[in-house]
């Protein structure tokens, strides 16, 4: 799509408003709107904003930065009024000379795509979210008290949820993008929505659009969506596990692997940023170990039982972690594996004294990651250092 199809596009179908979005370095989407009038200066010069006013960006003295969208990222919002339409699209952030803002983490992402697209490689992904719905106070606030008492793909009335994660799921689709299957999960007022493959930015956005849609729309049915580590003492936590697979190369995906177990502990930080993800870590299937197996839900990665063994799910990461750099380290991770020919470890169902952990708390994975010359040749000295605070 260009730029020319999305002004069309707002005349034909009457939009009135335009939201353009980009993330902060955490992750956090952020926004400007604009009106159609200013589109196309949008995509020509640009809509500058006050990057010191973002944590992780820039200095005062150095402050303008531009947002650019990206037309193939254009979106109506199906929950606004349709008394004058709302599209959004997420931007690429530029200094004022032109040149890529090097902390935009769609850029990043986009530099790891294009370092496998230059080795012929494809690689897909596709997340499994898990989140609970709480009950709001009459102010909005979360309350923490659960939408219903249902337990692991429960239905109604045990399963309170499945009106609005039906909800979730239509808008989704009128949006473009297909959840694969949705369902009541382990924990009370606990729910799963899973997406099929897709290449690594669009998925990326697709996350984050998700993400945007199920707090939206549960806050309008005066709910609280929350997608934290462990939002509830002695429940299970939310995970966000992550598949892939090596589009069209089956034989590479072990190698693959093996690179993504080699650097695990250096990545943890950004898989895991947050303090309560650690609460999560080695209870309900949580992995705390580094090790692989076939079909094995408590592994770190298993390879599910599917048609196709070229896919495998790592199941560490959690909905806190920055989704664009999360996916940019596991393909610098998985290409490095690939390029020395790396083998893993044997699959095992059974953790021993000997098999490595993960990082069992915030402060272990800061760390590691501040001493990880690997980590720093990827994200720069700037963004580790960010995270490691």
């Amino acid at each position: 799509m260009t730029y020319e199809d999305v002004l069309s596009f707002c005349e034909e179908q009457d939009v009135r408003f335009i939201r353009l979005s980009y993330f902060d370095i955490y992750g956090r989407q952020k926004n400007v709107s604009v009106l159609p009038t200013e589109l196309k200066r949008a995509f020509t010069e640009g809509i500058s904003f006050d990057a010191s006013a973002i944590d992780g960006f820039l200095d005062e003295v150095h402050s303008d930065l531009f947002l650019f969208p990206d037309p193939n990222t254009m979106s109506i919002l199906p929950w606004r009024s349709m008394d004058g339409s709302v599209i959004r699209m997420y931007c690429d952030i530029q200094y004022p000379d032109g040149t890529p803002f090097e902390r935009d983490v769609r850029y990043i992402l986009r530099k790891a795509v294009k370092k496998a697209k230059e080795k012929g490689i494809t690689i897909n992904f596709g997340s499994e979210f898990e989140f609970y719905l709480f009950k709001q106070d009459e102010n909005g606030n979360n309350t923490f008290v659960p939408l219903d008492q249902g337990g692991y793909m429960d239905i109604a009335p045990l399963d309170k949820g499945e009106n609005i994660r039906r909800e979730i799921c239509l808008t989704l689709s009128e949006m473009g993008i297909d959840p694969e299957v949705s369902h009541h999960e382990m924990g009370p007022g606990q729910n799963e929505i899973d997406f099929r493959y897709s290449q690594a930015l669009q998925a990326a956005d697709n996350a984050a659009t998700f993400k945007w849609v199920v707090e939206a729309l549960a806050n309008m049915q005066g709910l609280v969506a929350d997608f934290s580590p462990k939002p509830i003492e002695d429940a299970p936590g939310n995970g966000m596990h992550i598949n892939m697979s090596v589009q069209s190369h089956e034989e590479l995906l072990m190698p693959f692997m093996a690179g993504i177990l080699h650097h695990i502990e250096e990545m943890t930080l950004f898989l895991n940023p947050s303090k309560d993800s650690y609460k999560r870590m080695g209870k309900d299937k949580a992995p705390s170990f580094i090790s692989w197996s076939y079909q094995n839900r408590n592994q770190l990665i298993r390879i599910p039982a599917t048609h196709s063994s070229n896919r495998m799910e790592l199941r560490s990461p959690d909905c806190s972690c920055n989704i664009y750099l999360a996916y940019a380290l596991l393909i610098y991770a998985g290409l490095e594996g690939i390029e020395k020919n790396m083998i893993p470890d044997p699959c095992t169902d059974v953790v021993s004294v000997d098999t490595k952990r993960l990082p069992q708390s915030l402060k272990e994975a800061k760390l590691i990651a501040s001493n990880a010359s690997w980590l720093k040749k990827i994200l720069g000295n700037d963004i580790v250092d960010i995270y490691v605070g």
